[in-house]
């Protein structure tokens, strides 16, 4: 396995796969997943010729399990630490949930430079809390019952979520993917109890505004208009309002988890994006 060592000494793991030489697209996941969540978009990206990245976050995955530091700052630091180590150059960042909150903050903190454009599916940004600069955010509390499920039982919490609304298998006549849900599972598992903990303030209480504003290159914001879990009038809306130069797209019916049960559609509106 390959791994990176930050300057603070921690170790963060990284797939990466195809030609030196091919263009370079570098997912980001989601809450509390791993670079395996990108197992859809990896396999296919590679097949149309390019070189795919992917890491596990801090206190996710296979990274190492740090009680500190679980905020968006190290996270876009430690998304650097991966890029100068790969000596990444033009490459195509792509986040899904807090993985886009991370990419926005990423490029606004270390610049422009080394990326040529972003997606972000179904992303955090702006800010999801409510708050009285953002009255229709939701309310704090529903991200301290989030906290309060994982601390009482992380392990049926985990089961919970991607059989219900993260997929939308909560809704009337959807059939549910065992496997799916497993997978969802079996990757929030891998992580820790209190990176996963901590995580939730910072993909809930992080306001991205300023960053979104500063940015200048092309932006792909995708979202589905059944989102249960990061409603999208609040977030891929407002954020495609912000970015000087964006896309956005709002697909019917889709989930929160539109990369995975979605693939197809989303795979190709992401290649039309990256060749145009």
């Amino acid at each position: 396995m390959a791994f990176v060592t930050t300057n603070e000494g921690n170790e963060i793991f990284y797939k990466d796969w195809g030609p030196k030489d091919a263009p370079v697209i570098f997912f980001h996941h989601g809450w509390p997943l791993s670079s395996d969540d990108w197992d859809a978009q990896m396999l296919y990206f590679l097949s149309k010729g390019f070189r795919v990245v992917a890491h596990d976050r801090r206190g996710h995955g296979r990274s190492t399990q740090v009680w500190d530091g679980n905020d968006m700052d190290h996270y876009a630091d430690d998304v650097a630490a991966v890029v100068d180590h790969l000596k990444l150059r033009n490459a195509v960042h792509i986040g899904h949930s807090t993985g886009g909150g991370e990419v926005i903050h990423y490029i606004a903190r270390h610049g422009q430079d080394r990326v040529s454009k972003a997606v972000i599916i179904s992303a955090v940004p702006p800010l999801m809390v409510k708050s009285d600069s953002n009255p229709d955010g939701l309310p704090k509390e529903v991200f301290d019952d989030l906290q309060a499920n994982l601390m009482a039982n992380r392990a049926q919490f985990y089961r919970d979520i991607p059989a219900g609304p993260f997929y939308g298998y909560n809704r009337d006549g959807v059939v549910a993917d065992e496997g799916v849900i497993t997978n969802w599972w079996r990757q929030g598992m891998m992580g820790s109890a209190i990176a996963h903990y901590e995580g939730v303030v910072a993909f809930s209480q992080t306001d991205f505004t300023d960053d979104l504003k500063s940015i200048t290159l092309p932006v792909l914001v995708l979202h589905g208009d059944d989102d249960q879990i990061v409603p999208y009038e609040n977030t891929g809306v407002l954020s495609a309002k912000l970015l000087l130069n964006s896309e956005l797209k709002i697909y019917e019916g889709f989930s929160h988890g539109m990369p995975t049960i979605n693939a197809e559609v989303i795979n190709a509106d992401i290649l039309k994006f990256i060749q145009s």
